[in-house]
């Protein structure tokens, strides 16, 4: 259909907002405070104004904004190629499916910019398809990496992290998503949901993508350092833990000078006392919560609700580290898997939340210590379990030390 352009006489002079939407039905651009559908508490409403006033989206001939309904391909490729910056690069290749689309020209030049990887679609762009979340994810995170050459190693660093969304443990999160969903996330460009689900395969809405317009504005003014979450979930990607990224805590060094770090105790198996079993610890993830139980980093959202079941006062950092054992016998009891090891990072305490159940979490259980039938002979059983370390050094520096078969990670707040 053809585009309407509106020329309001105040802004005599001025060009009306380039059209986003094309041949999917937009009319005009309305101002942002007319649509009848934004009322003044809509959650997006301050990000809709802004995204219709920078031109990015446009309203309905209607009067209306339709926030709920869903965005497609070409229309996200098309507001990315207005709000980056990117320079655009020729010969990145097309999609012979967009020939003569009012998409096609901005599509090209999304590519360009590094947002789409033709690759990612062998059998044509197919413009009119809904855009899924884990889409959206990995353009913003390819276009921030296309600029920025920190981001894209930001991309490569969280290859193997742990990525704070329910879909991990639970599935429908694939391994080639962990760099871009991580990158996303840990810049704020796109969050969670309350249930702690990430939702890769859901759709879009118009009112979403205001909001994530704003933000990515501010993002790709920045670096990927910059973002501490992102540096969490980079250095559990790198190390196994986010131990140096969120607290002041160091890693000392061995005596040929390397860092005593995290690496050398990582998924190395070990015998427990007694032989009793066999173990290997895989991560040690670093909560700052408050009395309220309110997480201040992202990977608290995984551990620490209101329903945690340890008292919290604000003074410590929470550890949760995870582990895989292996029992020689039946008579592995909780009660002697707390006394297995003589540290309390590998042998930890059991606990209990409400994110264990929304996130998918396999944790030592908080109940029948002696016979909760957790551990079984001969069977792999990979859990959480938690500890805590202290937040500030007091009148002297805290020196917490793990050994692995001669091993040892030392970390230590002055």
């Amino acid at each position: 259909m053809v585009m309407k352009k509106v020329m309001v006489s105040v802004f005599t002079g001025m060009l009306a907002m380039a059209t986003v939407w094309g041949s999917v039905g937009v009319e005009e651009a309305s101002a942002a405070s007319a649509f009848k559908d934004i009322p003044a508490g809509h959650w997006a409403k301050a990000s809709i104004d802004a995204a219709v006033n920078n031109g990015y989206l446009k309203g309905y001939s209607d009067g209306t904004f339709r926030p709920n309904a869903s965005v497609t391909r070409a229309e996200f490729a098309a507001i990315l190629s207005r709000v980056s910056s990117n320079e655009v690069e020729g010969g990145k290749g097309s999609f012979p499916d967009l020939s003569g689309s009012w998409s096609e020209e901005e599509v090209n030049k999304a590519i360009g910019m590094g947002f789409i990887s033709t690759g990612d679609y062998p059998n044509g762009f197919k413009p009119s398809t809904s855009l899924t979340r884990r889409e959206m994810s990995k353009w913003m995170a390819s276009g921030l990496a296309a600029a920025q050459e920190d981001f894209q190693t930001a991309l490569s660093d969280t290859k193997e992290t742990l990525v704070p969304v329910a879909e991990y443990y639970k599935g429908g999160l694939n391994k080639a998503d962990y760099p871009y969903v991580s990158v996303t996330l840990g810049t704020g460009l796109m969050t969670g949901y309350e249930d702690g689900a990430f939702g890769p395969a859901k759709t879009t809405t118009r009112a979403e993508v205001a909001a994530i317009l704003g933000r990515y504005e501010s993002v790709q003014k920045k670096k990927a350092a910059d973002f501490r979450d992102l540096n969490e979930m980079r250095e559990v990607g790198l190390t196994g833990t986010n131990l140096t990224s969120l607290t002041p805590y160091k890693f000392a060094n061995n005596d040929d000078g390397t860092p005593a770090d995290f690496t050398q105790i990582k998924d190395r198996e070990f015998k427990i006392r007694n032989n009793l079993g066999t173990q290997a610890i895989h991560r040690l993830i670093v909560v700052e919560s408050d009395s309220d139980k309110k997480s201040k980093n992202l990977y608290g959202k995984m551990f620490i609700d209101k329903d945690f079941d340890w008292p919290i006062d604000g003074k410590e950092y929470y550890v949760f580290t995870e582990a895989t054992l292996v029992p020689n016998g039946d008579n592995l009891s909780n009660l002697a898997f707390a006394n297995a090891t003589g540290n309390r990072f590998l042998s930890g305490s059991n606990f209990e939340s409400g994110t264990v159940k929304s996130f998918g979490i396999s944790n030592l259980p908080h109940t029948n210590y002696l016979s909760s039938g957790f551990f079984k002979k001969g069977v792999k059983r990979q859990f959480w379990m938690y500890t805590s370390m202290p937040k500030n050094s007091f009148n002297g520096s805290v020196t917490e030390a793990i050994a692995v078969n001669g091993k040892y990670t030392v970390m230590h707040l002055d």
